[in-house]
């Protein structure tokens, strides 16, 4: 355990297991076997929320989340927040199920970029003419896209820009990672537990749920891989520079992307695949300038 002394070898430890769990996620929702899109987001919502409240009893972190009570203002915020990780969350089910994991890969290279252009539009950041580029570059290959295709990549903008805009509102609110999680799925859980007693069959039902024991347990075991690389990335977050995690950060998308091509067998065309190289070479330029920039300030 030597090699894990350090703060930053613990970080990227962590980092690690935060990345490659949401990485493998499309792995995981493959599993699902009758399961509509759905109902495995209202269980991911209400088994999320259980076992988040009971992480929290655990380390003693109700104080927090009484905190929020006294200021009414944030509820607004985080129920925004709660409504685009909502959405966010069923778009990638929906990706994982109607076989476009590719385009969830895509999706979520792109959300930096997305990040980089809300600043600009909504904080009105100043940004260096790299990343302006880089920006430029991502718009130019969805333009691509939709002159040799006919059509836009819908799904990995809806995720990207719902996943980029969260964390635009998520700045506002004044909870850490655990805390906000909670919060977001305590406000989804009556949409959940509605959505639920709205489907024609729902495993949430006691005699579904009983006789069919592993789909009841997948959907019990996305509530638990929600949090747990949530708490992994606050460790990592913790310990390592913003250019470390952003750096690794990419390691998501790019094993989903992986997935898709080598179990899933998605086939990968030759538009798409220019898509993705003008992507990649956006996201090489903001990375590049974004590690200069962090050279010049002053430690």
């Amino acid at each position: 355990m030597k090699g894990l002394s350090t703060p930053s070898a613990q970080g990227v430890a962590f980092a690690l297991l935060a990345y490659g769990t949401w990485g493998g996620f499309p792995l995981f929702f493959a599993l699902f076997d009758g399961v509509g899109a759905l109902e495995i987001l209202a269980h991911r919502v209400i088994w999320s929320c259980l076992f988040l409240a009971l992480v929290i009893s655990l380390l003693k972190r109700w104080s927090v989340i009484a905190n929020i009570r006294q200021a009414p203002r944030q509820l607004l915020p985080a129920l925004a927040c709660a409504l685009l990780i909502g959405a966010n969350w069923g778009l990638y089910i929906y990706s994982v199920e109607s076989h476009r994991v590719l385009q969830a890969s895509l999706g979520y290279f792109m959300t930096p970029l997305v990040n980089v252009a809300l600043g600009v539009v909504v904080l009105k950041e100043r940004v260096a003419p790299t990343q302006r580029l880089a920006i430029g570059l991502a718009l130019g290959a969805i333009v691509l896209q939709l002159f040799q295709l006919g059509t836009l990549p819908w799904l990995s903008l809806c995720l990207a820009v719902s996943f980029g805009t969260y964390g635009l509102l998520r700045k506002q609110l004044a909870l850490d990672g655990l805390s906000g999680l909670f919060i977001e799925t305590l406000l989804l859980l009556p949409l959940a537990l509605l959505l639920i007693q709205q489907l024609p069959v729902s495993h949430f039902d006691g005699a579904l749920f009983f006789t069919a024991p592993y789909s009841a347990a997948l959907l019990m075991a996305s509530g638990v891989l929600t949090a747990l690389p949530l708490l992994a990335f606050a460790g990592a977050a913790r310990r390592l520079t913003l250019g470390t995690l952003g750096f690794l950060m990419y390691i998501n998308p790019t094993l989903q992307f992986l997935i898709a091509l080598w179990v899933f067998n998605e086939p990968l065309a030759v538009e798409q695949l220019t898509t993705f190289v003008l992507i990649w070479i956006a996201l090489a330029l903001y990375s590049w300038s974004s590690l200069r920039q962090q050279r010049r300030v002053p430690t």
